[in-house]
């Protein structure tokens, strides 16, 4: 399954095709997803804030994505699984993440996904030389909001070097893709073009070669005010299905994120 899932993403690369990515925490939309034609499911931690009601991602535990990993897989048996790495689940040692990235992939993830960049580097090169295939996510970073000082966009003016930096660090780590979070969309071109590993863009542009949204997000069913980077596929369908099957094509054909969508 992991090497299928790396080969599935560089071929829609090499293809031309964009690659279609939404969060997933259940059986039922694992499901819908897979039907709908996506292309990877996303078990996030996102699940804090719009399972769990958290203000952040910051209180997420191993054992939730674990089990929430498990509930998607159950649903979808054959779909790539990209599942997260809780705060604090890596950053203690690379043999610490390694423990708890095997609990994951146990549970039924394809690729485990971490936060960071150059700091991170040696930590993603341990997990990939024993068989780990890693996610890397650079930019923007929700369990480094506090660091980061707020959900901002992150690699304008010279600020860009060290994002730059930190994916050109995962890349030699070995990540097998790569999220890129509100960076400037003319930044996530220029990764997107030079970099090997498939970028998945959230809030980073149309160049990206994938997309991926919060399920909640895209169904219009988030509090609070719209993200600038999110579209509500609700508004215009008659139902669940037809919103996943229209974000599936509108990332496939280009059409979002659109402009607007992007900083």
């Amino acid at each position: 399954m992991q090497h299928n899932a790396f080969s599935k993403f560089l071929k829609l690369k090499s293809a031309g095709e964009k690659i279609a990515v939404l969060t997933a925490y259940d059986a039922t939309f694992a499901h819908l997803l897979t039907e709908a034609g996506a292309d990877a499911l996303l078990v996030g931690d996102s699940l804090g804030m719009v399972l769990q009601g958290a203000p952040d991602t910051l209180a997420v535990r191993l054992s939730d994505v674990a089990y929430h990993v498990r509930c998607v897989r159950s649903g979808a048996p054959d779909a790539v699984i990209i599942g997260d790495m809780p705060f604090g689940t890596f950053q203690i040692s690379p043999e610490r993440a390694f423990a708890n990235a095997v609990k994951l992939m146990a549970a039924g993830a394809s690729i485990i996904k971490i936060e960071g960049g150059l700091t991170m580097a040696p930590t993603v090169r341990f997990l990939t030389e024993r068989g780990i295939p890693v996610c890397a996510h650079v930019g923007l970073l929700p369990q480094w909001v506090r660091a980061q000082g707020g959900y901002k966009v992150q690699g304008r003016g010279d600020t860009a070097t060290a994002v730059r930096e930190d994916a050109l660090s995962m890349e030699q780590a070995g990540a097998v893709t790569m999220v890129l979070e509100m960076i400037p969309a003319v930044l996530a071109a220029e990764l997107s073009t030079h970099l090997q590993p498939p970028t998945i863009g959230i809030g980073s542009g149309r160049d990206c070669d994938g997309q991926v949204l919060v399920l909640h997000d895209m169904l219009g069913l988030s509090a609070g005010a719209r993200k600038r980077f999110v579209k509500n596929f609700m508004a215009d369908a008659e139902s669940v299905q037809d919103a996943l099957i229209a974000y599936v094509q509108a990332v496939k054909n280009g059409d979002f994120p659109a402009a607007e969508n992007a900083f």
